[in-house]
């Protein structure tokens, strides 16, 4: 099949690599041309692990080609598009409400190009209603060119984990479209036919309900993380640890062990505009969604928490100001490079804002950390973990990077002036570190 991808961010390049890994012919649009040079070229502009490999390949056969016209994203070469999936940012305003001008441009000028029957399939995060609003943006266009076309639009959201995203396309729980259009929907069971081999995946639903199920999904995932900070902050108070309690609840096949890791909050580019889109959604329906505005309020709060230890940490030692942090650790989780919503951000800001200097590092997202933090005086960014702990009154380990599990306490101990790590992952047990005259701070311990 023919598919068009309009966007080029993570779930835009994941899409376009995996349908053309199938034997698709995809092309990407972005409408910047550095960027499409970069893919030309095999290369990619954002760090997912697996995917540059999938690119590059794809892109030397010649099923995966990018451009910077979306009259040559949907024409290929004569033959038309018979997909094109929308995969642009939707950010969230200062209200919460998700901002729509990029999908809402898109569809214009999708509207003012197509000349054949198409399926938009709107893959980006957006509110219920939104495909009933790009469907209304298109029949404006195309009767503004005096044109009746068998355009149809359908809601196909992704749920990738960032970190793990060609895995999660490739081998997915389940495909969810929404549509009510039954030829769009065997195109889409066609299309997506190679990634359910072992099992039929694809749900077919209602179009508003398939774009509340990308926001249920992750308000629900979002209020797992907020639950168990909210148990290990309590654990902490009563003498109980909260990595105990999470066997114990875990067990439980109705509750299960995925996100109930306690920590220092979820971040990144989905949960939380997410949550504040779902909110937003709420009150435009005259509903006040107490439950998840709370988990909203809970993981601001556990953000701090580890800034919090720290602090209370360096009072008795005459405060954090001229005192240095080491931080291993500044993505918003381990494999990616997003920092966008990082914990590490907000530990980083509040503490430097305190007067204590901070030593950072992480094995990827340096570099985009660097251009948020390049305005901050106190902060340092360094290339090796261990030269982060040189002279360090402590180190607070914020990110969950396979090679911070286990490393060289030993050298840690002699490297480290204050001889204290706080724990923002629960990586490191007590005792372990009590060996080597490490004193401990973890999450619900």
């Amino acid at each position: 099949m023919n598919v068009c991808i309009v966007g080029t961010g993570y779930v835009g390049l994941v899409t376009a690599a995996c349908l053309s890994e199938m034997g698709n012919h995809v092309r990407c649009v972005d409408k910047s041309a550095q960027v499409v040079e970069t893919l030309r070229a095999g290369r990619i502009h954002i760090f997912e692990p697996g995917l540059e490999e999938l690119v590059r390949r794809n892109t030397a056969e010649g099923r995966l080609t990018f451009t910077t016209s979306l009259d040559d994203g949907l024409s290929f070469d004569g033959d038309g598009a018979e997909f094109a999936f929308i995969c642009v940012g939707t950010p969230s305003g200062e209200d919460g409400v998700c901002d729509l001008c990029f999908v809402d441009a898109v569809a214009e000028e999708i509207g003012r190009t197509v000349s054949r029957p198409l399926i938009v399939v709107n893959k980006s995060t957006v509110p219920v209603g939104t495909a009933d609003r790009v469907r209304g943006i298109l029949d404006r266009e195309l009767a503004a060119r005096g044109l009746t076309l068998d355009v149809d639009v359908v809601s196909n959201p992704e749920f990738l984990k960032e970190g793990d995203a060609v895995k999660d396309f490739m081998k997915p729980d389940r495909v969810i479209v929404g549509t009510e259009n039954q030829k769009s929907a065997e195109m889409l069971k066609a299309l997506y036919a190679p990634f359910a081999r072992s099992r039929e995946k694809l749900i077919i639903m209602g179009v508003r309900s398939a774009e509340m199920t990308k926001y249920a999904a992750n308000c629900m995932l979002a209020t797992k993380i907020s639950f168990i900070n909210e148990v290990a902050n309590i654990c902490e108070r009563v003498g109980a640890d909260v990595s105990e309690v999470r066997l114990g609840i875990g067990s439980d096949h109705r509750i299960g062990y995925d996100f109930i890791y306690p920590g220092v909050g979820y971040g990144g580019s989905c949960f939380p505009k997410d949550v504040k889109a779902f909110l937003g959604t709420a009150r435009e329906a005259g509903y006040e969604a107490a439950l998840i505005d709370a988990v909203d309020q809970v993981n601001t709060r556990q953000k701090q928490v580890l800034a919090e230890k720290v602090i209370k940490h360096f009072e008795p030692l005459g405060g954090v100001a001229g005192k240095t942090l080491a931080v291993w650790g500044l993505a918003f989780k381990a494999n990616t490079d997003d920092i966008r919503e990082a914990p590490a951000l907000a530990i980083i800001n509040e503490l430097s804002a305190r007067g204590m200097r901070v030593r950072a590092f992480d094995p990827v997202a340096r570099e985009r950390a660097a251009g948020e933090l390049s305005g901050n005086a106190l902060v340092e960014l360094v290339a090796n973990q261990y030269e982060a702990l040189d002279g360090a009154d402590a180190l607070a380990v914020v990110t969950d990077w396979n090679q911070f599990r286990n490393p060289d306490f030993a050298g840690m101990a002699r490297k480290l002036a204050g001889r204290v790590i706080f724990d923002g992952r629960n990586l490191y047990q007590p005792e372990l570190l009590a060996r080597f005259g490490l004193k401990h701070y973890g999450i619900g311990r």
